[in-house]
């Protein structure tokens, strides 16, 4: 475990990168500024209050750390047992495919994609407006939200990776529609394919 004065030494940047990887995006330049100042302020004074907590920090992270790896291995286990094809369209990785299947269940009680965007709040009343925060005000009292940020997210990742959405997105964007609200067209057109995928039984073709 590093010293006290060897983390009050560190740069900020790399101390920053070293506690987003091991906190698997948990912590990031906040916390790494806290850190350091705690170190810093440790420095000279033995066994200081400081230096204390800055080592039970640092011990939560390892053990969160740990516990994240033991579930991340579970549900990579859980996924490539599983017959979905939702990990065959590029940008999602298997945290995300494992909440949007497991938000979602059984494909079958949907009787078309429409019903499974009214469960995540996504229906097309919702994103009348170009406004973000009256966007996300209507998005948080109705529907799934674990959910509907799972799909923002991928929607996201999915519009990078693959040309098809990214295309889309950028399409959207040049009606001059607000960035989320484009967004969420893309989320919209991503859930229809899903559904698509999982009631054929078949992978994501790509354009």
């Amino acid at each position: 475990m590093p010293g006290a004065s060897c983390v009050a030494d560190a740069n900020l940047t790399h101390l920053k990168s070293l506690l987003c990887d091991a906190s698997r995006g948990r912590y990031g330049r906040e916390k790494a500024i806290e850190i350091r100042n705690a170190a810093r302020s440790s420095v000279g004074s033995e066994m200081s209050v400081k230096s204390i907590e800055l080592k039970q920090t640092i011990r939560q992270i390892d053990a969160l750390t740990a516990d994240i790896e033991k579930v991340e291995a579970s549900i990579r286990k859980i996924m490539d047992k599983s017959s979905s094809s939702i990990m065959t369209i590029p940008g999602i990785n298997y945290r995300m495919g494992a909440m949007i299947l497991a938000e979602i269940g059984d494909f079958n009680r949907f009787d078309n994609a429409d019903q499974i965007l009214a469960y995540a709040g996504m229906s097309p009343s919702t994103y009348q407006s170009g406004q973000l925060t009256s966007t996300y005000a209507h998005m948080e009292k109705r529907g799934s939200k674990y959910l509907r940020f799972t799909l923002f997210n991928a929607a996201i990742y999915v519009s990078k990776w693959d040309e098809r959405f990214g295309l889309y997105l950028a399409r959207k964007r040049a009606e001059d529609k607000h960035f989320y609200v484009a967004l969420s067209h893309v989320a919209k057109k991503l859930v229809r394919t899903i559904y698509r995928m999982e009631l054929t039984h078949s992978e994501y073709q790509a354009a």
